[in-house]
């Protein structure tokens, strides 16, 4: 076992762990940690907790050190330039005429990187935009292009669960969600009732969808025809998770078969 704590940054609800190295923390500390794009500002948002190494799917990084005020200075200059940088990439778009539209974007600490994440209907050739940028801010630049699931999964809120969104509080990836999920589970295939906050399907739909397809095996579909040596008729009624179908005969009477 070993013991982590969780750590949130800027405009995000997600929840990143990494190693404290013994350096003593409480929620709410400001933090500068190591991340794959390189050191980055974030606060404390989890005690400490005790995971087991085995079954960790990738390292953890370490907290490098508490923030000091130093630190919050060129966290807040970050940020302040974080805001230009959009205003000047708007501009370049608009010059360049790129179908494209930029969500936010972010320095790491060191800035040593300049990421932006932007929205667009096709593939979008940036190049050019990204060499006049880095023109400008002498770092390098990427510009990520993400969904609409992915945004929802950066801002984060509630679903019609009145829970936290998934996406942004324990899903790792997101999934292909099919309409057939929706259908397969007799869901009503209403957009207001099966669409997430980002406009698609929720992901919880594709959570017990493989349970349908187990309870269903070996019983029939409403409107199926029976025909057995004990009755003969269309089926009307199936009930998944009791085993058991309702069958309307010939004469109008109406039996229930169980398996």
């Amino acid at each position: 076992m070993i013991r982590v704590v969780g750590i949130k940054f800027e405009d995000s609800n997600k929840i990143y762990y990494f190693l404290p190295n013994e350096i003593e923390l409480k929620i709410s500390d400001k933090v500068i940690v190591e991340t794959e794009r390189g050191k980055q500002f974030g606060y404390v948002a989890t005690d400490y907790i005790e995971v087991d190494e085995n079954r960790l799917l990738t390292p953890i990084k370490n907290v490098v050190k508490k923030a000091d005020k130093k630190d919050l200075i060129t966290h807040e200059k970050n940020l302040k330039d974080s805001k230009r940088a959009i205003v000047d990439a708007n501009h370049f778009i608009e010059e360049l005429n790129l179908d494209m539209k930029i969500l936010n974007a972010s320095f790491t600490f060191d800035r040593n990187q300049l990421l932006f994440n932007f929205l667009a209907d096709e593939r979008i050739d940036f190049r050019l935009l990204a060499k006049k940028l880095a023109s400008i801010y002498k770092t390098r630049i990427e510009l990520r292009q993400i969904g609409v699931r992915d945004k929802a999964r950066e801002i984060g809120g509630f679903g019609q669960c009145g829970r936290p969104l998934c996406c942004s509080k324990f899903l790792k990836e997101l999934n292909a969600v099919s309409i057939n999920m929706a259908k397969n589970q007799n869901l009503a295939l209403n957009p207001q009732k099966i669409n997430g906050c980002c406009g698609r399907l929720m992901c919880c739909l594709s959570y017990e969808n493989d349970l349908y397809d187990e309870y269903k095996k070996g019983l029939p579909s409403v409107g199926d025809k029976i025909e057995t040596d004990e009755v003969t008729g269309k089926v009307i009624d199936v009930d998944l998770f009791a085993k058991k179908y309702k069958v309307e005969k010939e004469d109008g009477t109406v039996v229930e078969i169980k398996k």
